[in-house]
């Protein structure tokens, strides 16, 4: 038990620096299978009851539904919903792709597992009842939660917490989509806001290990049926740059809806949850796509066989019935629903151009992956995660290039014609939470206190007798963590010490009459009965203040900080009442640390 004690604890102090990547592998490949598996719970329990209780065995067909249950399921749906909100508490409410990136920059990536039981409830209540959501969202969180509650479980350090997030992020993007490159720049780009070897390595290797157990149920086959098709000719450039530009706008439409439905948020969530279950209802009464995640959509318009009257329907309806629901505050997944609104888009332009321009413009699957990725890209301003998420949904090499055009034109429009950012900024700055993703944050957070925390140090009640100090500056420490009733009070400099010991060494050789002693000096025989007091002697002494072990160099700068002291001692809780030192660390050797590396 002790081997295996020890074994964990060096573990958790290797996470801790920024070289550790065979112990980051272990966790990427633990982090994948895990949530692989769990993506493939989450997925069974929306589709088996879909394929026994919708026509032909296909958890898609909610067109075969009868108009009156096309309205009254989302009503019933939402009505659960509201019901098992009211049982939660406010932080246990919070799910979703937003609420993973306020707990990563703001709280080091801890999740809980009730907000993770939360939001699998949430996520299959939202699918089976025929909502327009999405499963990604959701999975995302799952993934996420369940990684960094293995990190807090075995009490790793902060910094691979976040890695552990960021694992199950994109573990839970490629087990959804089959995509694990996807995963891995969705990942990065979305969630850690940083490119990087050290969290590059787990992140893959949790993509790949998650890619493997979700093919082991669901196969190798890509998540959309689509043809062989690529660009005819250099004319179609032009078509494509139109269909980023008005792609984009709709990006831009799909953000703001969503931001101005926020300001009803003043209102009870029963009051919004049911007035999302009518719309739905409504509008699944005129057009029934819009229920659930819609991919059958999405390859009728990727295969062409959709007419442009029912393209542009589906376009308005789906986008009104999935930005007014997020931005009301429904827990419902928003990535499927963006892709279904971009394909069924860019399949309408297509198909105008066929009509209009049919010597200029290629056939309407291309226009419809192109408007898929585009839409992607703009409404979550992560290009290269819609890019690669586009390639691998359909092995198309064809696509890279004008995928890249359409992707690229749709960003600018969205960012920076009409000013908007990603759609989970957006929602959080209405909260009044904006995202910190400055270069030497993310420096320091991706080390822990104890990689950077000075272990040359020795403890020592403040009282100490004069033959003692010989042993206490043995081995030479450089600092001195100052006690009192076993709480560490402050740190003394080793050098200090010894100028005084020397100091006084020198005054006691002194033939003559000694000079009268500084009031800040201690009386020699009071020192002789009592001992030294090292906390009145002579020296620059810091204060101290405890952090724990597992909190990252951000988390240690950001205390000394908000104390306005200099020094924090790193300590380990070993008992309720037990606590023991194991290094110090200053505001200098934070500066040092990232002003040098």
């Amino acid at each position: 038990m002790q081997r295996t004690d020890f074994t964990l604890e060096h573990f958790r102090h290797r996470l801790a620096h920024l070289d550790a990547l065979p112990q980051f592998a272990v966790l990427g490949i633990l982090s994948g299978v895990i949530t692989g598996g769990i993506i493939i719970l989450f997925r069974l329990a929306i589709e088996i009851p879909l394929r026994f209780w919708l026509s032909e065995n296909d958890p898609e067909n909610f067109e075969a539904l009868h108009p009156l249950l096309h309205f009254i399921t989302p009503v019933i749906g939402v009505s659960l919903i509201a019901l098992f909100y009211r049982c939660l508490s406010d932080e246990t409410r919070s799910v979703g792709i937003g609420k993973v990136l306020e707990r990563f920059n703001f709280h080091e990536g801890h999740l809980t597992l009730k907000g993770a039981a939360a939001q699998f409830i949430f996520g299959v209540i939202s699918l089976v009842s025929g909502q327009s959501a999405g499963r990604e969202g959701p999975a995302v969180h799952l993934g996420a939660a369940c990684n960094s509650y293995l990190g807090q479980r075995f009490h790793l350090p902060n910094n691979s917490i976040r890695i552990l997030v960021g694992c199950g992020t994109a573990a839970a993007i490629s087990a959804s989509f089959n995509t694990p490159i996807a995963g891995v720049i969705f990942a990065m780009e979305v969630v850690m806001m940083e490119y990087t070897i050290i969290g590059f390595t787990p992140i893959i290797l949790a993509s790949v290990s998650a890619a493997i157990v979700s093919r082991m149920v669901y196969g190798h086959d890509p998540a959309f049926i689509v043809p062989a098709l690529s660009i005819e000719t250099l004319w179609d450039i032009p078509f494509t740059l139109i269909t980023g530009i008005l792609i984009g706008t709709l990006a831009a439409v799909f953000i703001s809806l969503a931001k101005y439905c926020t300001r009803m948020n003043t209102y009870s969530f029963t009051t919004r949850a049911m007035s999302v279950g009518v719309l739905t209802g409504l509008i699944a009464v005129l057009v029934p796509q819009i229920m659930g995640v819609g991919y059958d959509s999405v390859n009728l318009a990727l295969t062409g066989n959709m007419g442009i009257g029912m393209l542009c329907a589906l376009v308005l309806a789906k986008l009104i019935a999935t930005a007014i629901p997020i931005g009301l505050g429904m827990p419902f997944g928003l990535i499927g629903p963006i892709l279904v609104v971009g394909a069924s888009a860019g399949a309408a332009l297509g198909t105008i151009g066929n009509i209009y321009l049919p010597d200029y413009v290629s056939e309407v699957g291309i226009y419809a992956m192109l408007g898929m990725g585009a839409m992607m890209g703009a409404v979550l301003q992560a290009p290269l995660a819609a890019l690669m998420a586009l390639l691998e949904l359909t092995l198309n090499p064809h696509i890279i290039l004008p995928g890249m055009l359409a992707i690229v034109i749709a960003n600018i429009t969205s960012r920076s014609i009409f000013k908007q950012q990603s759609i989970f900024q957006t929602l959080l700055a209405t909260k009044g939470i904006h995202l910190r993703d400055t270069p030497v944050l993310q420096a320091l957070r991706r080390m822990g206190v104890v990689s950077l925390m000075n272990q040359k140090f020795k403890t020592h009640d403040y009282l100490i007798k004069q033959d003692q100090v010989p042993q206490l500056l043995e081995n030479s420490p450089k600092w001195i963590v100052i006690t009192r009733e076993r709480k560490p009070e402050a740190l003394l400099p080793t050098s200090d010490l010894v100028r005084y010991m020397e100091e006084k060494v020198l005054a006691e050789k002194e033939e003559t009459k000694p000079k009268k002693k500084p009031k800040s000096k201690p009386d020699k025989e009071s020192e002789k009965e009592t001992g030294i007091d090292l906390l009145s002697i002579p020296a620059r002494r810091l204060d101290v203040h405890p952090i724990h072990r597992q909190a990252t160099v951000q988390e240690a700068l950001d205390t000394l900080q908000r104390t306005g002291i200099e020094a924090l001692y790193v300590e380990r809780v070993q008992a309720p009442m037990i606590h023991s030192v194991l290094g110090v660390i200053t505001r200098k050797d934070i500066e040092n640390y990232y002003l040098h590396n």
